[in-house]
């Protein structure tokens, strides 16, 4: 299996996600922002293993643009969970600068494979 920065941020990321749910869940008693957040923190992390082993270039773009998705609806969460006050303000800073710095991995991976395949595009266009 092919590592990535991104790969180990997002599975460290999904871990304290789990965590936080379960707090949410036996703490709190909350079980349905919770449940939402678990799903799209949980799905970035297996968004990027799946891009690890993509076919082409565009099936990998397809699966980093997934997750990417999942990240930004996994900071919506966040923001509502300290926003109606299920979390504290020193809790939520410390996940949603984690999902913040994977944002802004997989939009740096975005813009770099789309130029990648323009790049290709352009030399394919060249040569015929």
């Amino acid at each position: 299996m092919t590592r990535s920065v991104v790969g180990d941020k997002s599975f460290v990321f999904a871990v304290r996600i789990v965590n936080l749910y379960r707090y949410l869940c036996d703490g709190k008693r909350e079980f349905v922002l919770s449940k939402q957040l678990l799903r799209s923190g949980t799905s970035i992390g297996a968004n990027i293993r799946e891009a690890l082993q993509a076919q082409s270039k565009r099936d990998f773009l397809s699966k980093i643009n997934i997750a990417l998705k999942e990240a930004n609806e996994t900071a919506y969460w966040i923001e509502l969970l300290h926003a109606t006050g299920y979390i504290g303000k020193k809790r939520k800073e410390s996940i949603y600068n984690d999902c913040n710095e994977i944002i802004c991995i997989l939009v740096a991976i975005v813009k770099t494979t789309k130029r990648s395949l323009e790049e290709q595009e352009n030399e394919k266009n060249l040569s015929t």
